[in-house]
């Protein structure tokens, strides 16, 4: 029978796992070992950019100007301050010159010009104490990031009757991936020492809290090497490390809680050792590697995105989802062979007893809370169901009001040298500097043309002004000023209408909000699929761990209530700017627009990784009672404080990485810690026990032709011929039943 076949199968890979332990766990070292030496140096290899689409006008544009008009996108700016005096001052106009020439003469320098050459009205500030030298270091993120090391120093300072600061958006770009690295070291040395003390917390004993540690940090060193080797083949961005972390610590624990939870279980109840890891192979293991494929595929989901930041998570993710759960499955059981009952030794616990004396914590009486707790909840369900269903509604509403922006300067601190050079430039500089639009022309074009050209784009009503143009051959380009903030709404109304506007030549149109409108468009063409993706492959792996259908539309459901604190909390701090103060940023009014997409995929995919371990022990306990009321509160029982206790350290990893001095680290920390939690203690423990009460045993209906389905390729543990074998009119009259209370 396929059953007994499917047992086979999984008594073979417990022989195959816990055969040689010490040659498991030998060969596991050399292997980290040799990890740890590949991925060396990934983050210098990482970019701090993607956010913008490939295969965008704005961003041919872009490239088409820095290869043909290079001073028209410079990417390094020199805040000149000549304090009391004038800018035209002469002596503070000859040191300025000396400098505009000197850096036009260094190497991989172009496009150098100043607002003592072209006394453009730009390129000085309001009061005439500041202006700007404006140049372009050419290159790859890490050959321009060489450029600006080597440099800056030599003009940073004091020259003269002046002193120069260095921005642009090369040195935010290198600022932030300085600091990211610099704030993710610190995060893991907050992370690594809280979890350990949280996971004596939960076990009690030292050796039983190690073993997940073990794993996570196994998970993270294996992916630097994964990630190292992807950076020879595409772009990475450095923010993927964050969730390297975040995603290595926490998983990898979450894995690794769930089956040492089930193994000393096992052990409790009298099993040997090899018994014990066999039984929680079939059991645990079988959740933590369907968890595995569900995360995975939320994180896979990102690949559909053209933007190299949202891929570069896709990439980060998968590797960490799936090396953390081969760790968990392969060398934690060979660990626990050798260990066997010494995996409960060192009981810190006790010292804080009043009688070290005391009995080993004995995980079955530690869920009688849980289980109280799910017999009220369901006892009054509809009260439970429909308020924490309205309430998780009405913490997402700020959502509605959400403003989709693009990354810039104020992500950084505020006294980052970069974040206060284009914050003197925001505020003392005319028309908005680095907020304009550039408008490429190719093609043949007389001199009359490019007049009527200029003249039909000045009369649309969202420009300030107009420049140029500037010719080359059969190319010329318009410097666009508009009227309203650089990435608002009328500056993106602005870009469609230059867009569609008729000229005898070919145009294009990039700057900071046609790069905006782009982005959004091509998130807002891919997010269907990528929903589409999640749903469906949640849904098919659902199914084959409970057999129903009605519990994977359940779940999906669920899970994306779960998320809505989160994206509700998003908008209220980081958009609307509440509690800027308290966690130290500056709000920019709008949310970077890959920031939701990439938070959405990984928070469900954490839900679901939850959901699967409390649905698997409920189907589990169904499957041996057909019992539905018992399963469900046993379910809740036995993984209640286990799923507590890892939504609390996964949150404490990620609220490390929310200490971040770059606002979007900080929001996905913080956004996810709060969706975990969310998840946990609220969903997990309140809506999901209240809604399965009010479905009953139907929700474990299927369809004949998908129960055939799911006992030839489904996974069960046997036991009693569940409920699942019943029609829907067998099952529809005990769901109205329990319903009614009877």
């Amino acid at each position: 029978m396929p059953q007994v076949n499917r047992s086979e199968r999984l008594g073979g890979w417990t022989r195959f796992v816990t055969a040689r332990p010490r040659l498991a766990l030998l060969a596991a070292l050399v292997i980290t070992a040799l990890a740890v030496f590949a991925g060396s140096g990934v983050a210098d290899r990482m970019g701090s950019g993607g956010w913008e689409a490939p295969d965008a006008e704005s961003t041919y544009t872009t490239k088409a100007l820095e290869r043909e008009f290079p001073a028209s996108q410079p990417n390094l700016l020199l805040l000149v301050d000549s304090g009391s005096s004038s800018v035209d001052d002469p002596a503070v106009a000859a040191e300025a010159a000396r400098l505009t020439e000197k850096l036009a003469a260094e190497k991989d320098i172009t496009g150098v010009g100043s607002y003592w050459q072209s006394k453009s009205p730009g390129l000085r500030a309001k009061d005439g104490r500041e202006a700007l030298i404006a140049a372009r270091i050419e290159g790859h993120d890490k050959a321009v990031g060489e450029v600006l090391d080597r440099i800056a120093p030599t003009y940073r300072g004091t020259h003269g009757p002046v002193k120069v600061s260095v921005g642009g958006p090369v040195a935010v770009r290198h600022e932030m991936q300085t600091i990211i690295q610099e704030d993710l070291l610190r995060a893991e040395m907050i992370a690594l020492p809280v979890t350990l003390v949280l996971l004596v917390m939960v076990f009690g004993s030292a050796i039983a809290a190690l073993l997940p540690l073990g794993v996570g940090i196994v998970a993270i060193l294996g992916t630097n090497a994964v990630l190292r080797g992807i950076t020879e083949f595409t772009d990475v961005s450095v923010f993927a490390q964050n969730l390297t972390t975040a995603l290595g610590l926490g998983l990898a624990i979450d894995y690794a809680l769930f089956i040492v939870r089930r193994f000393r279980e096992e052990l409790a109840a009298g099993a040997d050792t090899r018994a014990a890891v066999g039984t929680t192979l079939r059991t645990a293991g079988r959740t933590v590697l369907f968890s595995a494929l569900t995360v995975a595929v939320s994180l896979a989901a990102m690949l559909v995105f053209p933007q190299y930041f949202l891929r570069s998570f896709a990439y980060a993710g998968i590797a960490v989802v799936l090396l953390a759960a081969a760790t968990a499955l392969i060398l934690l059981p060979a660990a626990l062979m050798l260990l066997g009952p010494r995996v409960n030794s060192l009981d810190l616990r006790r010292l804080l007893r009043r009688r070290g004396s005391e009995a080993h914590h004995d995980p079955d009486t530690s869920g009688r809370g849980w289980g109280r707790f799910a017999t009220l909840v369901m006892r009054r369900a509809p009260v439970f169901a429909v308020l924490t269903t309205l309430g998780l509604v009405l913490l997402g509403l700020p959502f509605l009001g959400v403003k989709f922006g693009t990354a810039d300067d104020r992500q950084l601190p505020a006294g980052a040298e970069s974040h206060v050079v284009q914050q003197h430039i925001r505020d003392g500089f005319p028309g908005s500097p680095g907020g304009g639009l550039e408008v490429l022309a190719e093609g043949s074009a007389t001199p009359a043309q490019y007049a009527d050209y200029r003249n039909r784009i000045t009369a649309l009503p969202g420009v300030l002004r107009v420049d140029g143009p500037v010719t080359e051959g059969r190319s010329a380009y318009f410097s666009v000023l508009p009227k309203g903030e650089a990435v608002g709404e009328e500056s993106q109304q602005l870009v469609r209408e230059l867009r569609a506007q008729p000229a005898p030549f070919d145009t294009s149109v990039t700057g900071a909000a046609a790069v905006l409108v782009d982005s959004k468009d091509a998130i807002a063409d891919r997010l269907p699929w990528a929903v589409g993706i999640i749903v469906l492959v949640t849904l098919l792996l659902v199914f084959l761990l409970t057999g129903s259908v009605l519990i994977p539309l359940q779940a999906v459901v669920l899970n994306a209530l779960s998320l809505t604190a989160m994206f509700g909390a998003v908008v209220w701090v980081f958009q609307d700017g509440h509690l800027s103060g308290l966690l130290s940023f500056t709000s920019t009014g709008d949310i970077e627009t890959t920031l939701p997409v990439l938070m959405f995929c990984v928070a469900f995919g954490l839900s679901m990784d939850y959901g699967v371990f409390l649905l698997s022990r409920i189907k589990e306990e169904y499957d041996r009672t057909g019992d539905h009321e018992h399963s469900v509160t046993f379910g809740l029982r036995h993984t209640g404080g286990l799923i507590t206790a890892a939504a609390v350290i996964l949150a404490v990893v990620m609220v490390a990485i929310g200490t971040s001095r770059v606002t979007n680290t900080k929001m996905l920390g913080l956004g996810i810690a709060l969706a975990v939690l969310m998840d946990a203690m609220v969903v997990r423990s309140l809506l999901v026990p209240s809604v399965m009460k009010l479905m009953g045993r139907l929700t474990w209906w299927a369809p004949a032709p998908l129960r055939a389905f799911h006992q030839r390729f489904g996974l069960s543990e046997g036991g009693p011929a569940p409920v699942l074998a019943e029609d829907m009119s067998a099952a529809a009259p005990d769901r109205d039943k329990i319903s009614t209370g009877a």
